[in-house]
């Protein structure tokens, strides 16, 4: 195509004064001849059109050449990765896989079925290992019994792993599935491979005949190209003049109605066009066409940017009271005149609006990260540390938060003024900071703005510190130190929440970070809100955790009772996470025996302690009873059944249909342990409920879990329980707890019993040192249950304490008796009870002579009281009444029982025992 010089427009704007310059007309190629130039400047606008569209032909054949081999190279891979999957997940299903696997020898079972299986299916291996990662089989056997070089741990895990590597057959495709037996567990893995080649090998022969295709193709739109440019040259031999000057104008039309400034500077420096918005954003001279770039009045930047030729890309440059955007690009690349145009674009009210709104990013981002990092606890203390820590370095220089004193124990302010605060968090770009340290006490003095913002509900705010008087009567030492570290401005907002004022929270700048501004304010006021509300809830959830805790403290034991079998010392930690309902005692029983109880009731919360607290009260009143461990505990199971249908009739009530759909996730259930020791016979009873199974540890360290039959947990009803019996070394450690202490997340149960056993099995330890032990062992990291430990240690009534008669059934033989215990308590020196405990034992003795047949023993046991026993064979027990004056009999039990500090009756599987205690002098 010819090009053709153009002319400065300086003669005729001189020549048509007042008339806005406009582009002048190129010449036609007849009339100027054709300029010197490349090779492709001599041809037609024909030749060119040809050549353009030649080389579109032949990107567009190149293009779609290179996607159909890629597309191919890509598909053969998917289809290798599928045939390798589905051979993997075939095998690992066939029947007999988890058999072999579990075999003696998998290799000699399933060698020659994957070798067979990989011929017939067409895959380069068939490997099966175990899930650490060992070959049983592979077709090179000298690899058998190596580890798999493959990724596999997903495969261990369940899933399953498809990758791509390069092996010795070049680019290929493995997977590796798990083989699982019949509960889901993963037993083995099995791992096929393919080589890309062997499934691609079809399309890559393909591949020729597509090219051969789009050849043929870019033969024919090449011709039809050639066949249209050569038709094209004949008709139009060069541009119409008439076109090339509405062409022309319509580049002027816009060249001066875009609102965008347009420099044309030639290579002298010279501007040659300069379009109306262009005018206006450097406020140019009238005519300044023609004259030199340096002497338009200028800023000097701009006048070097315009006139250096070099390329600019979106500088920004002073005009005036303007930031313009300039683009600067030279004119002379591809043999083009020499000069540059250059573009201008007012960015002054650009940048303003992005910088406003990139502040009111900044804000809203802010909001977003307090409303996901503020209150992740239900803790006070970490609530308040959440708010400084989100606020400081972003929007505050140090931040601090102090909180009511009521708030801190999770009960509501109870007045306004004269309150005392206590600084629950402090946080700033430095340590060192000038501001009280968290934990100190004081009181807003009136005239800080503190104090009026907590009276007001709003927020205050001290531009400059060094002014504010009222804030400096605070605590004027205090003060001058934070002025002396440069703090000088201040927002403080108050922390309230559901009509509840809490605290408040207050924003300190240092000087080179300037004063908050209005709209900062209202950001301040967000952060407050949004910290308030769960400040709040933790407030709540602390109230609700104290009352839980202080309930559930109330009805566990508050100190053991004095009993002599066994030295006992115990541990409870409640959950994290709020009170549950695990709960221990100890209990006297007659004849110097002690019931070891430890309980666990499903669930957390008030209604789990409610329910401790009750099942503990009928534990006491059943143990009076004195009746074998797996009769209290069918008792214990009955009771539960009554509370959960109570619950279920009592939420039907509350709720209607809803309480009545619901009833049945309230069912309490709980699991119980009963163990009874006797330190005269050694001898030890105890049955459990659903409850993990006691430990015994021998006096020289040994470890057992005792063998006792589970039986289902309380509330269930159908199954009976069972009672063990062992006798216990002196010396021994009888150790009781609840699977708070042995089940965690992270862990199995099996792996707590073994950390439990180990922690036990030292010898010479007191219970305490034993309790302390195993929770430094044994506890969770983070204890999601309750957990109470019980370690009793046994002692034994020595014969010297003891003494025992065979009575027969002869009324003559009690006075035999009665001389033999008068003998025995001057012997322990005891004659002072020597009257009562003849009354008492000759009474028990008459009435189990003339009531009961079968042998009759008296036993004597000296312990923190006189235990008097006499048993025999009868199952009725006698009844304590009032003889009438015409009653011959009837009033022995009357006086045993005003003699005796306590008495009862207790029954055996042989009959029964009646006890009496007589105090010792």
């Amino acid at each position: 195509m010819a090009r053709f010089k153009g002319r400065s427009w300086v003669p005729a704007a001189r020549m048509f004064p007042g008339r806005r310059p406009r582009s002048r007309r190129r010449e036609r190629p007849e009339a100027a001849g054709r300029r010197p130039g490349s090779w492709l400047s001599a041809l037609s606008v024909a030749g060119q059109v040809f050549l353009l569209q030649l080389a579109i032909v032949l990107l567009l054949v190149a293009a779609a050449s290179i996607a159909l081999v890629l597309q191919v190279r890509h598909d053969a891979t998917n289809e290798a990765r599928s045939r390798s999957l589905a051979v993997a997940e075939t095998f690992a299903g066939a029947p007999g896989m988890a058999p072999a696997l579990r075999s003696h020898n998998p290799t000699a079972i399933l060698q020659s079925r994957a070798e067979a299986a990989r011929k017939d299916s067409g895959v380069d291996f068939i490997v099966v290992m175990n899930t650490n990662g060992t070959r049983y089989t592979h077709p090179d056997t000298s690899r058998i019994g190596r580890h798999f070089l493959g990724s596999y741990r997903a495969a261990a895990e369940g899933g399953t792993v498809t990758e791509t590597f390069t092996g010795t057959l070049g680019p290929s495709v493995r997977a590796v599935v798990p083989v699982t037996d019949g509960r889901g567990k993963v037993i083995g893995l099995v791992a096929t491979g393919i080589t890309v080649s062997e499934v691609s090998g079809l399309a890559d022969r393909q591949v020729p005949l597509l090219i051969g295709a789009a050849g043929t193709s870019l033969a024919l739109a090449t011709g039809g190209t050639a066949l249209v440019s050569s038709r094209l040259r004949r008709q139009t031999h060069g541009l119409d003049p008439g076109e090339m000057t509405r062409m022309y104008e319509h580049h002027d039309a816009v060249l001066h109605s875009v609102r965008e400034g347009v420099l044309i500077v030639d290579g002298d420096g010279r501007l040659m066009l300069a379009n109306d918005e262009a005018r206006r954003l450097l406020e140019l001279p009238e005519y300044p066409e023609g004259r030199a770039v340096t002497e338009l009045g200028l800023e000097p930047r701009m006048a070097r940017a315009l006139v250096s030729g070099q390329v600019v890309s979106d500088e920004v440059l002073v005009a005036g009271d303007r930031l313009l955007a300039v683009n600067n690009r030279p004119t002379d690349r591809d043999g083009g005149p020499p000069g540059s145009v250059a573009t201008l674009r007012d960015s002054t009210e650009l940048r303003a609006l992005s910088g406003r709104a990139e502040v009111a990013q900044k804000h809203l981002k802010l909001l977003y990260d307090a409303s996901v990092e503020i209150g992740t606890t239900l803790d006070v203390g970490r609530t308040t540390e959440e708010l400084a820590q989100v606020a400081v370095g972003r929007f505050a220089d140090f931040v601090t938060v102090d909180l009511a004193g009521p708030v801190l124990r999770g009960e509501e302010p109870l007045a306004v003024g004269g309150i005392e605060m206590c600084r629950a968090a402090v946080r700033g770009i430095s340590d060192d900071h000038p501001f009280y340290p968290v934990g100190t006490r004081f009181s807003f003095v009136s005239s800080t703005p503190q104090a009026w913002g907590f009276g007001s509900g709003r927020a205050a705010v001290e531009p400059d510190l060094r002014e504010a008087g009222g804030w400096r009567a605070q605590d004027p030492e205090q003060t001058g130190l934070a002025i002396d570290y440069g703090v000088r401005s201040l927002v403080t907002v108050p922390l309230r929440a559901r009509g509840v004022m809490l605290g408040m929270v207050s924003f300190w700048r240092m000087e080179k970070s300037g004063p908050f501004e209005d709209d900062e304010i209202s950001l301040a006021e967000e952060l407050a809100s949004h910290a308030a509300v769960c400040v709040d809830n933790a407030r709540r959830y602390t109230r609700e955790h104290t009352m839980a805790v202080t309930l559930q403290r109330s009805l566990l034991p508050q100190v053991l009772p004095e009993q002599s079998a066994l030295d006992v010392a115990y541990r409870y930690l409640p959950a994290e996470s709020g009170v549950g309902g695990d709960w221990f005692d100890v209990i006297p029983l007659p004849g110097a025996r002690v019931a070891l109880v430890v309980g666990d009731v499903v669930g957390h919360g008030l209604h789990a302690a409610a329910t401790m607290g009750r099942l503990r009260t009928a534990v006491h009143n059943f143990s009076t009873l004195d009746l074998p461990p797996d009769e209290i505990l069918s008792h214990l199971d009955d009771l539960v059944a009554r509370i959960d249908q109570d619950d279920d009739t009592a939420a039907a009530a509350a709720g209607g249909l809803e309480g009545a759909e619901g009833g049945g996730a309230g069912i309490t259930g709980a699991t119980c342990l009963y163990a009874v020791y006797d330190p005269v016979s050694r001898h030890c009873a105890m049955a459990r409920a659903g409850h993990p199974p006691p430990a015994v540890v021998a006096p020289d360290g040994s470890v057992e879990f005792v063998d006792l039959p589970a039986g289902p947990p309380l509330g269930l009803g159908g199954l009976p329980f069972e009672t063990a019996e062992l006798n216990l070394d002196e010396g021994s450690r009888l150790v009781l707890y609840t699977d708070g202490l042995i089940e965690d997340r992270s862990r199995e149960i099996d792996v707590g019993l073994d950390l439990l056993r180990d922690a036990l099995a030292h010898p010479g330890r007191t219970p305490d040192q034993t309790c302390a032990d195993v929770l430094d062992a044994v506890l969770p990291a983070r204890p999601a249950d309750d957990i109470a430990l019980i370690v009793a240690r046994t002692r034994v009534v020595g014969a010297d304490r003891v003494a025992s008669w065979d009575v027969p059934c002869d009324p003559a033989a009690v006075a035999e008796v009665r001389a033999a215990v008068i003998r025995q308590l001057a012997e322990w020196d005891l004659e002072d009870l020597a009257f009562t405990a003849e009354l008492v034992l000759s009474e028990l003795i008459t009435n189990a002579i003339r009531y009961a047949a079968g042998p009759i023993r008296v036993q004597l046991l000296r312990d923190r009281n006189l235990i008097c026993e006499v048993s025999d064979t009868s199952s009725t027990s006698p009844h304590l009444r009032y003889a009438a004056m015409t009653d011959e009999g009837g009033r022995g039990l009357f006086l045993v029982a005003q003699f005796a500090e306590r008495w009862g009756t207790r029954y055996t599987a042989e009959g029964k025992v009646i006890w009496a205690e007589l105090a010792l002098l």
